[in-house]
């Protein structure tokens, strides 16, 4: 029976060590916490560090870990040492992606050493996953940490349900651009069936990142990655909204919570972080009170702020701002009977916090960048009065469901001042109002509804099958393999870009390599072997690569024809007097479009769009269909869709209508087709029943097999190409004898 594994850099569980004696608390963090009811009701194992260093555990201690997290948590410890702690979570997931994924590339470090870590201790959560990993299981992965992991499970379980949830901002592509393992990050998260965001911008920005960097297209909800289909969806984390509403917390008795009787008060709760601004909100607080004198001795700032990562000088430097800035308010505004602000430079209990809140008339939340930001939602939840009201920035992921709130420009001091201004002087009817419709939200979508609708739209995405294409092929490689070893007479069509070789930002670039061609040499120079290279390129390149070697070329979709030691030949007579009348057409888009380009061919004209905006194809791409429909209404003319690419052509040509060509009469035991677009699709049609015709990467086909990629392509060519070394051998040995 299937089960579901969740997994995160933390376990939900906190282990000390004081003495010889170990400790095990449960944590009160927001996934922690949101996962908690679901991991008990499910039982489902949660893999994370337990917090210590296995540096400062013996033996004895590692086995006693192990078994009470087993038994008592279910849970499952992954081992990290201080180098690995160092390098790959202070190193390069806090120094590199989390300053780079909210906006601050002033304050990120490169450094290979990190990159080698991350990727070491990704390793070492798949090899704590794997033990306890069944192919049909489902897998939920969570946050920046752990983006490498998705593709490792995937790699060794096909079959399994993985998703991924990102809980901080996924940056925007000219953002992203600049990471160094850029394509690397993005093929470790595109192993998941359904990557999760907090925001339409979050996904947004993923989309326009994969088409740019990888090429791949995408439909509304979804990307086509390789032979599958990744969806991508929206899941704004709730919280436990009934805890923070119903909860009975004692009043804050401190003596200083005494002299706030009479005052209006503000609150700010963040982690000591240069993303929340903080720093920012004291300017602003303090543009307040200088604008607005009339609050002077009136309100009082509440400034909690959680340590974090002390031992980094940057965040010390981050503390030692906040202090003076605090300071600085207080000595400029205090008075003998009032202090502005009042500096909480510590971590409280969630009962003292659901206090502050409840004692609380404004919330200020006006991060710089922030994935959510959770502390908004308890505080409308926890405000049961509705009299409180949340000022928040527009960069803060909450912001996008708290549309009620007042919502402010962070780095405006001034907005901030005003935006404080309104909240203080809100009408008690109109923060009512607001509030009712911000709680009634939270509360239909809280943490479990969040859960919940994450693993169903996970069961959903893995249960959509591929209509047309029924076999995987690398379940069934061993007979393909058999069947081109048996047999004595064997044709391979085999398109090029996107099937041979990856697709590259421009035709030109798309050169073979050296791998590819000594593999083509190995092929073709078996005498039971037939190889035609069929391509929708202009022959010029073709003939560049490969007419040397003893290959039929088929290029311009089978419009020219060259066998080896030939001439090219026409296949169809054409004419290019329609390019006259198309190609401005084409051109006006192109100049529309940046990043389009177009692709003159000897009967042809290719549009290619595959590194434009995803919202610039999504808006023009209709629009240039039509006309160009309409134009080619009249004349003897087709559009192939391709990826990323509109072709115009001779309806007469096509990769299947040069097929009998090679077939009539010449009894072939092993026919194989294989192609990775729908320019491919006449070949698969054009094939006899009993051949064998492959799709590469995903989308429906008439094909009967399918493989991921063009490095799957190689991997079966290579296996083809063993078969002639094997001979080989055995033939220099019976020579020698």
């Amino acid at each position: 029976m299937s089960k579901t594994i969740l997994i995160s850099n933390r376990l939900p569980v906190t282990v000390n060590k004081e003495g010889d004696q170990l400790t095990f608390s449960e944590s009160i963090g927001g996934l922690a916490t949101g996962l908690k009811s679901y991991q008990k009701e499910s039982g489902s194992p949660w893999i994370g560090w337990s917090g210590i260093a296995e540096e400062s555990l013996t033996q004895q201690d590692k086995r006693q870990i192990t078994s009470e997290l087993s038994t008592n948590y279910h849970c499952v410890p992954v081992s990290l040492t201080e180098d690995d702690l160092e390098k790959y979570y202070f190193g390069f997931s806090n120094n590199t992606i989390w300053p780079l994924f909210h906006y601050f590339p002033n304050k990120t470090h490169y450094d290979f050493r990190t990159w080698e870590a991350y990727q070491r201790v990704n390793r070492k959560f798949f090899e704590a996953v794997d033990p306890i990993m069944d192919e049909e299981d489902m897998v939920w992965i969570h946050d920046y940490q752990l983006m490498l992991l998705p593709q490792m499970i995937r790699e060794k379980y096909p079959k399994a349900k993985i998703g991924f949830f990102l809980h901080i901002p996924f940056p925007s592509y000219e953002i992203f651009r600049t990471l160094i393992w850029r394509e690397e990050i993005l093929h470790g998260l595109l192993g998941a069936d359904l990557i999760g965001f907090h925001t339409y911008n979050y996904v947004r920005h993923f989309f326009s990142t994969c088409t740019r960097l990888l090429g791949l297209g995408h439909k509304i909800n979804a990307i086509s990655y390789e032979d599958r289909t990744v969806h991508i969806g929206v899941f704004p984390m709730g919280i436990d909204y009934d805890f923070f509403a119903s909860h009975s917390v004692d009043t804050l008795r401190e003596e200083s919570y005494e002299n706030m009787k009479g005052m209006r008060t503000l609150l700010s709760i963040d982690r000591l972080d240069y993303t929340k601004g903080i720093p920012e909100k004291l300017k602003a607080y303090k543009r307040l009170l200088a604008k607005y004198p009339e609050y002077k001795e009136k309100v009082r700032f509440n400034l909690i702020v959680a340590p974090s990562r002390e031992k980094v000088d940057s965040y010390e430097k981050l503390r030692q701002q906040i202090t003076e800035l605090v300071g600085e308010i207080n000595g400029m505004y205090g008075t003998v009977n009032w202090m502005p602000v009042w500096f909480y430079f510590q971590s409280f209990s969630q009962e003292k916090l659901i206090s502050f809140y409840r004692h609380s008339d404004v919330l200020v939340v006006t991060p710089l960048r922030d994935g959510m930001n959770l502390v908004a939602k308890e505080y409308v939840a926890a405000r049961t009065d509705r009299l409180g009201m949340v000022v928040i920035s527009e960069t803060a992921g909450a912001a996008s469901e708290l549309g009620e709130a007042v919502i402010v420009n962070a780095n405006d001091y001034n907005a901030i001042a005003i935006g404080i201004k309104n909240a203080l002087e809100m009408p008690a009817e109109e923060k009512i109002s607001r509030n009712k419709i911000m709680q009634d939200r939270l509360k239909r979508y809280n943490i479990h509804f969040w859960v919940h609708t994450f693993l169903e739209a996970l069961s959903r995405s893995t249960r959509e099958k591929e209509a047309t294409v029924q076999i995987d092929l690398n379940r069934d490689r061993s007979s393909i393999v058999n069947a081109y070893q048996g047999a004595g007479k064997r044709i391979l069509f085999l398109d090029y870009d996107g099937t041979l070789v990856d697709f590259a930002p421009t035709p030109e670039l798309a050169k073979p390599d050296g791998r590819l061609l000594n593999l083509l040499q190995t092929l073709s120079t078996d005498p039971k072997n037939t190889i035609v290279i069929t391509s929708e390129r202009d022959k010029r390149p073709l003939t560049q690569w490969f007419s040397r070697m003893n290959l039929h070329l088929v290029s311009s979709h089978g419009l020219w024809l060259l066998h080896p030691n030939q001439d090219w030949q026409m296949t169809v007579p054409l004419s290019n007097e329609w390019k006259r009348s198309i190609r401005p057409i084409l051109q006006v888009y192109t100049d529309r479009m940046p990043g389009s380009f177009i692709e003159e061919k000897d009967y042809s004209l290719a549009w290619h769009y595959r590194f434009c905006e995803p919202d610039a194809v999504d808006t023009w791409l209709p629009s240039i269909k039509a006309n160009l429909m309409n134009m080619i209404s009249s004349l003897n003319l087709g559009i192939l869709q391709g990826k990323n690419v509109l072709e115009i052509k001779d309806n007469r040509i096509s990769k299947g209508s040069v097929t009998p060509l090679f077939l009539r009469d010449q009894n072939y035991n092993f026919i194989f087709g294989i192609g990775d677009d729908q320019s491919n699709e006449d070949l698969f049609r054009s094939l006899p029943e009993d051949a064998y015709s492959i799709k590469v990467g995903s989308g429906d086909s008439q094909a009967a097999y399918r493989l991921k990629s063009w490095k799957a392509v190689r991997q079966l060519l290579q296996q083809f190409a063993e078969t002639k070394k094997q001979t080989d051998t055995k033939s220099s040995h019976l020579t020698a004898r």
